[in-house]
């Protein structure tokens, strides 16, 4: 990866459309973090999953319910609000309104960036 500094515009980079287009993402990443912006349309769902990154969660717009089955504890999350999810902690979400957030990644997310984050391309059931 180049040492440069980068500049992008946020509205230059690709949005994907996930999860049959009930959650959009788009993100920047550096060699140890990355940053993204995702919109989640009410009801969305992402699957219980775990990462090794340190995950930062702000909600801006809507709320977003986590869902963390192994300590049994449920967080709502909501607009000015922001959650910190520990490395290896398994959870899942669900859009509680339309929602706008930002996720913060150390260290960065590979499976986004190479396209194996299959619990996000395949519409729960």
């Amino acid at each position: 990866m180049d040492e440069r500094p980068r500049r992008s515009a946020w509205k230059d980079l690709v949005t994907e459309s996930l999860l049959g287009g009930t959650v959009k993402r788009r993100y920047v990443y550096g060699k140890n973090a990355m940053v993204a912006q995702i919109w989640l349309t009410k009801g969305a769902e992402v699957a219980e999953h775990v990462h090794e990154a340190e995950q930062i969660t702000q909600v801006f717009t809507g709320a977003l319910r986590l869902i963390f089955r192994t300590t049994g504890e449920t967080h709502d999350v909501r607009a000015g609000e922001v959650i910190v999810i520990p490395p290896n902690v398994p959870h899942a979400a669900v859009a509680l309104e339309d929602t706008y957030e930002s996720d913060t990644f150390s260290p960065r997310r590979d499976d986004w960036i190479n396209g194996t984050d299959a619990y996000l391309r395949t519409p729960r059931r």
